[in-house]
């Protein structure tokens, strides 16, 4: 059983998940690499509508064994590719609310902890400043904002460090930390 006594289920919407980054981390902890990658449920999504549909497919798994985490890396990709124009924004935020509030059902009924990693665009209406001359903001606009409970906010840093920053939380003060993207997973910043 993997960590918080259930499994991992994984959606891929952009085709990132690596395996041999999962072996490299198991090898760091002295898991087996390939009960690991066992207790990892692997889906790719290819359009939004399969996204959602996969969630119904998740349901079925999680009432059959236990899982700890849902993960969607990333949630918004799909969604700006299938619904493009400001004419099809309407559409695509009433999907995409769809799509959150079953990921919000699955969660409540299977006390699954849900991690969405989600992009960032340009602000174009007028964010830049002095101070901020390139402002970024998330995608998917306020219906992914209230959907979330805690957001982070990852940038990169000097050499293999990122910062990640507590964007906004009802529980958590805003701070950040610094740490490094390694072989083997996660680890201090370097110096």
């Amino acid at each position: 059983m993997g960590g918080g006594e259930g499994k991992c289920l994984f959606i891929d919407t952009e085709g990132t998940f690596r395996p041999s980054r999962i072996l490299s981390i198991a090898n760091k902890y002295s898991l087996n690499g390939e009960e690991t990658l066992d207790n990892i449920a692997y889906a790719r999504a290819y359009n939004t509508d399969h996204q959602t549909s996969l969630l119904i497919q998740a349901a079925a798994m999680m009432s059959e064994a236990r899982f700890s985490i849902l993960i969607v890396d990333s949630a918004m990709a799909l969604y700006r590719t299938d619904f493009a124009g400001r004419g099809e924004l309407a559409a695509r935020q009433i999907h995409l609310g769809q799509f959150l509030r079953q990921l919000q059902r699955l969660a409540d009924e299977f006390g699954v902890a849900v991690v969405i990693t989600n992009q960032v665009v340009s602000q174009v209406d007028g964010g830049a400043s002095m101070f901020n001359p390139d402002p970024k903001k998330p995608a998917g606009g306020n219906i992914i904002a209230h959907a979330s409970c805690t957001r982070l906010q990852l940038r990169k840093g000097r050499g293999e460090n990122r910062i990640c920053k507590i964007y906004d939380s009802p529980s958590l003060a805003e701070s950040e930390c610094t740490f490094a993207i390694m072989e083997d997973g996660i680890s201090d910043a370097v110096e």
